[in-house]
């Protein structure tokens, strides 16, 4: 899944019906995840398949919060 996807802008959270900030998989890694800045929830993504079940979401301890933002904004500045 790429930032620039037209999926993302309607992809929401399960939970709370927000929005949801792409998270590309750190170097050498597959993936990525999906993250819910206001609940602390991190949804993977799987073969490019966003698993947006409730189950599927897990928590995210508060400094772990902090590094996926930074991630999230870093790769906001990354696009062409």
């Amino acid at each position: 899944m790429n930032p620039d996807d037209p999926l993302l802008k309607i992809l929401a959270c399960p939970l709370d019906k927000g929005p949801l900030l792409l998270l590309p998989a750190p170097e050498g890694d597959t993936g990525g995840c999906l993250y819910n800045p206001r609940l602390h929830r991190r949804y993977p993504i799987v073969d490019g398949i966003p698993q947006l079940l409730p189950s599927s979401g897990e928590q995210v301890p508060e400094g772990e919060h902090e590094q996926l933002l930074q991630r999230a904004e870093q790769a906001k500045r990354t696009l062409p």
